[in-house]
């Protein structure tokens, strides 16, 4: 049985971009599946289950990267990691609490 490589476009959303946190996140992730995935940024491409491999993405908030993956598994890999992406790593909710004033503070 031969799968086929597919692939999805992310945006990096959170403030920080891709830093040792995220990285983890989607090195945790990738593992989780059979498929092999890379990140994909102009024509590098980054193993999606080293974190050191993704540490050297230098991706910013608002780069734009392609996930592919290939394998058994590929398609859920993929939106599992694309939710990641969507969801800022879980910073944006942490990073809205810092910049909010503390609530039930009245004066």
């Amino acid at each position: 049985m031969t799968h086929s490589r597919i692939n999805r476009v992310v945006t990096v959303v959170n403030p920080l971009g891709i830093h040792l946190r995220p990285a983890g996140l989607i090195a945790n992730t990738a593992n989780r599946f059979a498929a092999q995935v890379e990140v994909v940024k102009g024509g590098d491409r980054f193993d999606a289950r080293s974190v050191l491999s993704l540490l050297t993405l230098a991706a910013g908030q608002g780069t734009q990267l392609a996930l592919q993956a290939h394998g058994p598994d590929a398609e859920p890999a993929l939106d599992a990691l694309a939710e990641l992406f969507a969801q800022g790593f879980h910073e944006m909710e942490a990073a809205s609490e810092r910049a909010s004033p503390a609530a039930g503070l009245d004066h």
